[in-house]
């Protein structure tokens, strides 16, 4: 599937559509507590709890109200209920900064708490959650002003959003909703859409956007809201409910993307692959605003899916906050996007397929090969395995970075945390180039806080020092090379230097790419012995983030060849940057989950990311080239 859309051309057209949300509006809060300045309370005895700072933002149908005006929505639209209290008061004040229309919002006075949850903060680790709202119930007066609101405005919106997110809210209403399904009756050419946690089969003739959980309990399935539902059980209780209510039905699924069935047809959206921590919470809106914007602006519904995921896929990366998206944000994340392939297929060894009698496996259904005139090859992990190890030396130097003053002093809960947090972004940001890592470890740094601003290094000062010790090991190495101690054999992938030399003779141009320095990929390829294959086309880091080495080869090739003739490029690479950059250009990507110690044999870690990155072929080494040759048609 092609999953490029016309970004501009979406982000111009939305600025003129016309959406209302009939929904649950609610209000987040966030007290940020400071127990440094506690007292005891003279009549309880019980020690205060300061709040250092507040904010507010909108939360339910309100985020998603705040996600489409963000996202460049032209006339937003609300209709629901808050009381005349303060909590009400700050969420109309909200609406007005963001220019949404809230006359649909009423008043009802008696019975009803505006929604609010209340969030205490203490050293970025949330507290109890104190609520609002739980007792609402709507009365008949404010049913007949909600619905007479909807009647006035309907005619004039390009699409409207139902969501429902609390179980006391407007949708829990048996009057509501059968005044308001007679409106959708009486506008059979509006776009409904229909977001609900617990009314997922009131309101006929909505296309409904649910996750994955509240499909299958749709189907009548039991299952738990934490449970990892399975692509294909996703897939038949998308198709059962897309038969039962004829409409199109978008089925999230966090991290793994999203399905669209329509016309009785089911389309995948692949997640994004996102190195930085992320908040899910609000993702669900952010992903509502983008379809919804998309489909009233015309586009179709696997395209609206597409922006919908973009959007979610920057408001995750806002920590602490419901975040919303802005045209530029998206434009950034949509401009060079990475997405997450097959991620059950990743996850599972048992699903593998292999190419007869072989060790290669096949990722898809088939593999389609033209005939191949370039191959790129990344370097560390795919043939040379001279920097092998390179995790255990940048994991402590980045440790003592993030820690600081406090690395042999830090608690052991301290220091887990920060061990955990340092893993998974090493093992996030395998095969990029060591720069942008270090861009990563400063952020780390100064999310962490143990070290002062003033003696945080930038990404150059970091990278020296993780440079100084991994050439040192590298120095090492090769100079037992050279005395004979040991052989090519010891710092080369099983058949790499012989599949080389196999695909030179057959006249492939080939091509190194690697994420380290330049100067020294071309040093160490010298040394191994095969840097003349490469007739001088070795590329490395420049220094650059700008410049990423593999991107340039990738652009060079297809200049040389013409974007018509990508298929023709193969790539081999253990690292995820190298796969994904020819899946997008639509080459065949070769994924190498090499074992770097034995050099030989597969690696189960590496097959998963490079599955998840988008590889079409898994080998474990080269030593089965005589069928790998068979595969890519290379004689």
């Amino acid at each position: 599937m092609n999953l490029q859309i016309k970004l501009d051309d979406i982000l111009e057209k939305i600025k003129n559509v016309r959406i209302g949300i009939v929904g649950d509006f609610c209000l987040d809060v966030y007290w940020e507590l400071d127990r440094s300045k506690s007292e005891i309370s003279v009549e309880t005895k019980l020690p205060t709890m300061p709040v250092k700072t507040q904010s507010y933002n909108l939360g339910g149908a309100g985020n998603v109200a705040a996600n489409l005006k963000a996202i460049g929505v032209g006339e937003v639209h609300v209709f629901g209920v808050a009381a005349d209290d303060p909590f009400g008061y700050q969420m109309r004040t909200l609406m007005k900064s963001l220019s949404i229309n809230y006359e649909g919002l009423i008043e009802q006075h008696g019975g009803w708490s505006t929604h609010s949850y209340i969030k205490p903060m203490s050293n970025g680790v949330e507290e109890n959650r104190i609520d609002f709202g739980n007792f609402n119930r709507l009365s008949a007066a404010s049913v007949d002003a909600l619905i007479k609101n909807i009647s006035d405005k309907i005619v004039k919106l390009d699409a409207v959003i139902i969501n429902q997110q609390v179980s006391v809210g407007i949708h829990n209403s048996a009057m509501f909703r059968k005044e308001f399904q007679q409106l959708i009756m009486e506008n059979p050419g509006k776009i409904f859409i229909l977001d609900s946690r617990d009314v997922g089969d009131s309101y006929r003739e909505t296309v409904k956007k649910m996750n994955s959980f509240e499909a299958l309990t749709l189907c009548g399935t039991k299952c738990e809201p934490g449970d990892v539902i399975p692509e294909e059980d996703a897939k038949l209780a998308g198709l059962k409910l897309h038969r039962k209510y004829g409409k199109t039905i978008f089925v999230t699924r966090g991290d793994r993307g999203c399905l669209v069935v329509d016309r009785g047809k089911v389309s995948l959206i692949p997640g994004l692959h996102i190195v930085d921590n992320t908040d899910p919470v609000g993702a669900g809106d952010s992903m509502l605003a983008g379809i919804t914007a998309a489909m009233a602006a015309g586009k179709d519904p696997v395209t609206a899916a597409i922006l919908g995921n973009l959007v979610a896929g920057v408001t995750v990366q806002k920590l602490c906050q419901t975040g919303t998206a802005s045209p530029d944000e998206i434009r950034k994340i949509g401009s060079d996007t990475d997405y997450v392939f097959l991620p059950e297929k990743a996850d599972s060894l048992r699903s593998a397929k292999y190419f007869r009698k072989t060790e290669i496996e096949i990722v898809g259904e088939t593999v389609h090969v033209e005939s191949i005139s370039n191959a790129i090859f990344d370097h560390d992990g795919t043939i040379s395995v001279l920097r092998e190890g390179w995790e255990k030396i940048m994991e402590p130097m980045m440790m003592k970075a993030i820690l600081g003053p406090e690395y042999s002093k830090a608690g052991e809960s301290d220091y887990r945390r920060v061990l955990e947090r340092t893993k998974k972004f090493i093992d996030g940001t395998t095969g990029i180039q060591t720069l942008i890592q270090m861009q990563g470890l400063v952020k780390l740094v100064r999310e962490f806080g143990f070290v002062p601003e003033k003696d945080i290094l930038d990404e150059f000062g970091y990278k020296a020092i993780y440079n100084k010790d991994l050439l040192e090991l590298v120095r090492v190495r090769i100079e037992k090379l050279k005395r004979g101690e040991l052989c090519l054999e010891d710092y080369v992938m099983k058949g790499a230097v012989q599949f080389l030399k196999r695909l030179f003779d057959a006249g492939i141009t080939l091509y190194l790419a690697s994420g380290s320095d330049e100067d020294d990929v071309i040093a160490e390829a010298k040394e191994l012995g095969y840097a003349d294959l490469f007739g001088g086309r070795i590329y490395g880091s420049v220094g650059d983030v700008t410049k990423e080495a593999k991107k340039i080869v990738m652009d060079r090739i297809i200049g040389d060849i013409g974007v018509k003739n990508a298929r023709q490029v193969v790539t081999f690479g253990d690292g995820p940057v190298e796969i994904r950059e020819i899946n997008k250009r639509e080459g065949l990507a070769v994924g190498v989950a090499s074992d770097e110690v034995r050099r030989f044999g597969l690696n189960p870690k590496k097959r998963s990311r490079l599955i998840r990155a988008g590889a079409d072929i898994i080998i474990p080494d080269f030593s089965q080239s005589d069928a790998l040759c068979g595969i890519l048609k290379i004689k």
